[in-house]
């Protein structure tokens, strides 16, 4: 098989090859690695084939993470004894509000029991999804990394039956190069979407199957709303490290109407992952995430655990954050949408690897009741939302689910309503009159007009504790083919967006919010700078009419 796919071929189109497979999976993340090795324990005869867009396993996975076990625990009972790289405990746990130059500590009391880190884990997800992948593979999983998934295939009668790969070595005119290997399609009975966050197939396949026009009688689906979250990670010197310690930060340096917070954690041999996630709903035109991730590590809290220590990564992520209520519906014929994909992010816990984990495990699960009845060849498993109806996602996401929509007004607010609701009421609601759709409002749509709002005066960075854009870049190992289309698209009818509005009416806030200088405007004139592209979706989210389409390039390229 492996043949098949690296074989060569000159400038000659030729016809794509054919992979058949019981279950296709789109993506070697949490959600897409829990679902093959969950299929792999249910039917180990089952033949279960794996895409993953990054070179290899994890590449793409920017997540320094606080990890729950809870879905681990069900899948691999016996992880402990195994040689994973989930080591470090979470040791203490603490909640700071923050001014400019001061700061204070919640008390514990205070804090909601989604933020209780008892029994959790400082990981690397990256190395998680490594471990996970080793595993799959000797359970007879066949992952294909550096194969990105462009293309949905579905049937004549309308079903999904799998997917096909992009290209290689086409040039950015669009005609085959020398190394020309045309994509492969991989048709499948099933066909589970594990992209992350704003994947590509699964928004084209949320708007062809209408997945968001859903009301199950307990919510109708709202728009999902986002954050980006930006990363760095630290070697710092030992006796400013403090194994397992776990900070989270509200306030400074976000204002009152900015929902977002920082992260300070302490890995494992003097490394720290620290980082901001901001709400992607901000008006401000002038906001730039970047800077003020950069103007967090200014503050006396983390400038002082920064000190004498070393920048040695960096990345940029889109997550998702509206939470119960922004959910699409899962299932479609052929498929089903797990993970992040379709958004299972407690954002009251800033926590959502293990509901993607157990999400792909149950969409296994239905796979292997319907193999039981004779009947998954593009049948839309139903038994899948059934069981998330009936699972601990759905618990704990229901108890939350006004949580960060309660944000919308200011901070004061919401820390409020988040308290009497998940702390004393327990998630038994007390709406303050939210509704669960009206309220919300794609992202896109919240930029203010740049005539009401100032330019915002960054400092200048030091070249110690912070980083210009493009130094930060080159921490990421970004790297793309240079000759290839651009895979980040204006949207047909909108070429005048970039010139005429977003630069017109909103300043060209895509120059940025992009935290890897994709965007510029040169002499009133857009310039997209695709080969800087860290795969963080932020652009496919906020920029002003929605006007740009991200879709994946050569397989293998990106952050590594």
């Amino acid at each position: 098989m492996w043949r098949v796919l690296r074989r060569r071929f000159s400038d000659v189109v030729v016809k794509r090859e054919t992979i058949e497979t019981d279950v296709a999976i789109v993506g070697a993340g949490p959600a897409g690695l829990a679902a093959a090795i969950k299929l792999k324990q249910l039917k180990p005869d089952l033949e279960v084939t794996i895409v993953e867009k990054g070179v290899e396993v994890g590449a793409h996975i920017l997540s320094g993470n606080v990890f729950e076990p809870r879905a681990l625990d069900e899948l691999l009972p016996r992880w402990k004894e195994m040689d994973s790289p989930i080591k470090t405990p979470v040791t203490s746990n603490k909640l700071y509000m923050m001014t400019e130059s001061s700061y204070y500590s919640i008390p514990h009391g205070m804090l909601p029991d989604s933020l209780n880190n008892n029994g959790n884990y400082i990981i690397s997800l990256g190395d998680t999804c490594r471990w996970m992948g080793k595993l799959a593979e000797e359970m007879g999983v066949n992952i294909f990394p550096g194969f990105a998934a462009a293309e949905v295939l579905t049937s004549p009668e309308g079903y999904v039956e799998g997917v096909a790969t992009g290209n290689f070595g086409v040039g950015k005119d669009g005609k085959p190069k020398e190394n020309f290997q045309p994509g492969i399609e991989i048709r499948a009975k099933q066909t589970l979407f594990a992209e992350g966050c704003r994947g590509s197939l699964s928004e084209k396949l949320m708007k062809n199957f209408k997945l968001r026009n859903y009301n199950d009688g307990e919510r109708e689906v709202a728009p999902q709303t986002y954050g980006i979250g930006l990363k760095e990670v630290w070697q710092v010197k030992p006796e400013k490290f403090k194994q397992g310690a776990v900070i989270h930060t509200i306030s400074w340096p976000l204002d009152s109407t900015t929902y977002g917070g920082g992260f300070i954690y302490h890995h494992q041999d003097n490394q720290v992952h620290l980082g901001l996630v901001v709400a992607l709903d901000y008006r401000n035109p002038y906001f730039n995430p970047y800077k003020e991730l950069q103007r967090f590590k200014t503050h006396p809290l983390v400038s002082q655990i920064l000190e004498g220590g070393e920048c040695v990564g960096y990345g940029a992520r889109a997550v998702n954050e509206g939470g119960f209520f922004s959910v699409p519906k899962l299932t479609f014929p052929g498929g089903m949408l797990i993970g992040c994909s379709a958004g299972f992010l407690n954002t009251a816990k800033v926590k959502g690897t293990h509901n993607a984990m157990k999400t792909g495990m149950m969409a296994a699960e239905a796979i292997s009741e319907g193999l039981d009845r004779g009947e998954i060849q593009g049948k839309e498993l139903w038994s899948y939302y059934t069981k998330y109806r009936k699972s601990w996602v759905w618990d704990e996401l229901y108890e939350v689910r006004d949580f960060r929509q309660g944000f919308f007004t200011n901070l004061y607010l919401g820390s409020a309503r988040a308290f009497i609701n998940n702390k004393l009421l327990k998630g038994q609601r007390w709406s303050f009159g939210l509704s669960q759709k009206g309220e919300v409002h794609p992202d896109h749509e919240c930029t203010g007009h740049a005539t009401d709002y100032k330019p915002i005066d960054y400092p200048k960075p030091d070249g110690k504790l912070t980083f210009d854009l493009l130094t930060n870049l080159a921490r990421t190992n970004t790297n793309h083919e240079a000759d290839q289309p651009v895979h980040l698209k204006i949207k047909a009818g909108k070429e005048s967006f970039p010139k005429e509005v977003s630069l017109k009416l909103y300043a060209g806030p895509e120059q940025r919010f992009c935290p890897a200088g994709v965007y510029e405007f040169i002499n009133g004139n857009l310039q997209i700078n695709a080969q800087n592209c860290i795969h963080c979706k932020t652009c496919d989210i906020k920029t002003p009419g929605n006007y740009i389409e991200w879709t994946v390039p050569e397989g293998g390229g990106g952050p590594f």
